[in-house]
């Protein structure tokens, strides 16, 4: 069975967990952290990156720092995985959803300046398969009515939006560093801050509300507790797991895309006959070949489609079911607007395996597999 998706792993891993706990250091905050923080720092620009123990979590500090509150409003789309919600709804403010851009499947820019009230207080562009939202059009929105840009990159790390790295943009942005993504630490996560005057109370939130941090550096004598927080530092062994990849991730980016490409030119004759349709990168944007995804005609036929790969050995998965039609989404969001895209083209996508080290043969396979099914269609 070719599996959807297989945990990346690179060849140190193991070496560096040794180590971790050769060192007698495995809580969080030690060697392994610091290097994959220094990391993000140098490869996005941004005043600071801080490891998390999710992305989930890194946007739950996001929501904490941006100080919403029950009754604010947040903007986001629909069509994105339930922590986007998640971390605001916590905080007891609404989520209002508004559509996507059937191109990218990101939001609409063009429809968030409608949703805004005098409620609103941020607005969560999610960077759907590593592409990223017009962020030029969403920032001068966010500027003109003073709103706080939280930016889900959780698929994004190594995407750049007009050269600009995506999670380095807005006024924070949220790495996710799960199994399923192009860089690993099994569960875990990153926030990136933008503003330096922001450092100390994100550090602060992150050390269970305590100034813990400063204490460590020698800055002041002892800690205590100073403000709301809770526990967010990953365990160094989950640390020292995604160093082994961040320092190979050119080696995993160019394996990626490689897959990503192949897929794209044998499937461009299908996309031709209007029988598929392909993943749309903008021009401005560079992304990272975290996902292949094509468009089917309707449900119906992604669900034979679907059926055809796994009798064939072939993992193929649809996506997100968007979450203003959810139970939550019902009782704690609303959707502004005409829902003209986000259920219509998510009923129609359906992502093909795409993994670090896969192999020509099972590309092939795949391959040959989508092209037999609409041979005859």
């Amino acid at each position: 069975m070719i599996p959807f998706n297989k945990p990346p792993y690179v060849g140190n891993e193991m070496n560096y967990i040794q180590d971790a706990i050769s060192k007698r250091k495995i809580c969080g905050d030690g060697e392994y952290t610091k290097k994959c923080n220094a990391w993000l720092e140098e490869n996005t620009k941004t005043a600071k990156a801080l490891l998390t123990t999710s992305c989930t979590h890194a946007t739950e500090m996001a929501a904490l720092l941006a100080d919403i509150k029950p009754g604010d409003e947040v903007i986001m789309p629909s069509y994105t995985f339930v922590s986007t919600a998640d971390a605001f709804v916590l905080r007891g403010a609404k989520a209002v959803f508004v559509d996507i851009r059937p191109d990218t499947m990101n939001i609409d820019e063009t429809l968030i300046e409608d949703a805004i009230t005098d409620k609103t207080k941020a607005i969560v562009p999610v960077h759907y398969a590593g592409v990223g939202c017009e962020m030029d059009t969403i920032m001068d929105i966010a500027k003109r009515h003073n709103l706080c840009v939280i930016e889900d990159a959780a698929q994004g790390v190594c995407s750049k939006y007009k050269g600009k790295p995506l999670g380095a943009i807005g006024d924070y942005g949220c790495y996710s560093f799960h199994e399923t993504k192009n860089y690993s630490m099994g569960e875990g996560g990153a926030l990136l801050i933008s503003d330096a005057d922001n450092i100390e109370r994100a550090e602060i939130i992150r050390e269970k509300g305590t100034n813990r941090s400063k204490f460590f550096r020698g800055q002041i004598d002892k800690y205590t507790w100073v403000d709301a927080g809770s526990s967010y530092l990953p365990s160094e062994l989950n640390a020292a797991y995604l160093w082994a990849q961040l320092e190979k991730s050119d080696v995993i980016f160019e394996d990626r895309m490689k897959t990503w490409n192949a897929y794209y030119a044998a499937f461009k004759e299908l996309a031709e006959q209007e029988k598929i349709e392909l993943p749309f990168v903008p021009e401005e944007c560079e992304h990272n070949a975290h996902m292949f995804y094509l468009k089917t005609n309707d449900l119906e036929e992604r669900t034979q489609f679907i059926t055809y790969l796994k009798e064939r050995e072939i993992a193929a998965v649809f996506h997100y079911i968007p979450l203003h039609t959810a139970p939550a989404g019902v009782k704690y969001g609303q959707f502004h607007g005409e829902d003209k895209y986000t259920t219509k083209e998510s009923e129609r996508l359906v992502r093909l395996p795409l993994y670090y080290d896969m192999t020509e043969e099972e590309r092939d396979k795949v391959i040959e597999a989508v092209i037999d099914f609409y041979k005859n269609r």
